[in-house]
């Protein structure tokens, strides 16, 4: 689905004359741009020139396939704009900027999930799909220079947050990308973490359950102890139910029978439990929660968790020399 004859040129639209409690800003690729899809920024109203400020990613979950691109633009606007979304509701508690990418999910290649940066995703060799990881990195920097062009200075690490297959983006892009990444809070995550290590148990741990092939896939080594110095927070609802763990277009059979065989089969307590032991063990730096009576989703007291969290780790940042310094 190549959709890119349509993006000749950048376009930055104020979406509508909608009053979002912000300024939305829609960024349409050029030819010549690093990124192959749209984004949107989103501005709440409060956004100081006085300091700089953190940019929140919150990559977009359409939450369906489809080959309409326009679909996803419009649940990548909602996401951008309403803040039942954790980025949304973030920015406006903590006067952040947000970028949601417009990415989308195919429902003729439906096995390339994109929205879960999985490992189908990760293996596409040709535009306009390939490597998104890196297309979200120079959607970030286009952001950042739009927010210069306002008086608006911001860190080269980023805030990233998501929830279900954009939460499971945010830990797995978190370990392509730790430079890039100043803390991550994401959830629903089908009681499974991406581990930090190349093997378990004498088995090999290919992305996306490990690290073993992440030079062959991506050209990078792994950055094991920037990603263990990186603050997480990582959450599931005690009565969370949504497993992807099953389902084809979001794992092989090789990894699913690897996942049920080192990690369980049970989502919860038996999978989700087992992750945070390992996570524990490697020594990451990551708050790993449950929170009782909840389900699928991110209610207010979690958000608050979310914010809590980013607020902290902005606090300390004032206090830490060359946060700014990306050595990817």
């Amino acid at each position: 689905m190549n959709k890119r004859l349509i993006y000749f040129f950048l376009v930055v639209l104020v979406a509508g004359c909608k009053n979002h409690g912000g300024e939305l800003i829609f960024v349409e690729p050029r030819e010549t741009d690093a990124f192959q899809f749209p984004y949107f920024l989103f501005i709440p109203n409060g956004v100081t020139e006085k300091e700089k400020t953190f940019v929140i990613v919150e990559p977009n979950n359409s939450g369906f396939a489809d080959d309409d691109l326009q679909k996803h633009v419009e649940k990548a606007e909602r996401t951008a704009t309403i803040d039942y979304y954790l980025g949304n509701y973030v920015a406006r508690k903590l006067n952040c900027p947000l970028v949601v990418p417009v990415f989308p999910r195919s429902k003729t290649n439906w096995k390339v999930y994109t929205h879960a940066l999985d490992w189908d995703v990760m293996l596409q060799q040709q535009p306009p799909l390939q490597r998104i990881d890196l297309q979200l990195i120079e959607m970030f920097k286009h952001a950042q220079t739009i927010l210069n062009d306002k008086d608006i200075s911001s860190h080269d690490q980023f805030l990233l947050t998501g929830f279900s297959a954009s939460g499971t983006f945010a830990n797995r892009f978190t370990l392509l990308h730790p430079a890039y990444v100043r803390a991550v809070a994401a959830g629903g995550l089908n009681g499974l973490l991406m581990l930090p290590e190349a093997e378990l148990e004498q088995d090999t741990l290919n992305y996306p359950i490990g690290t073993n092939d992440m030079e062959k896939l991506t050209g990078s080594a792994f950055q094991k102890d920037r990603f263990l110095k990186t603050p997480q927070f990582y959450f599931m609802g005690q009565l969370d139910d949504n497993d992807a763990v099953p389902y084809d277009d979001a794992f092989s059979q090789a990894e699913r029978e690897q996942i049920f065989n080192l990690l369980g089969e049970e989502m919860q307590p038996e999978r989700w439990n087992n992750c945070r032991q390992l996570y524990k063990a490697s020594q990451v730096n990551a708050d790993i929660r449950l929170y009782e009576g909840i389900g699928h989703k991110h209610p207010e007291e979690v958000k608050e968790d979310v914010v809590a969290f980013f607020r902290e780790v902005g606090r300390v940042t004032r206090y830490i020399v060359g946060v700014d310094t990306i050595n990817s």
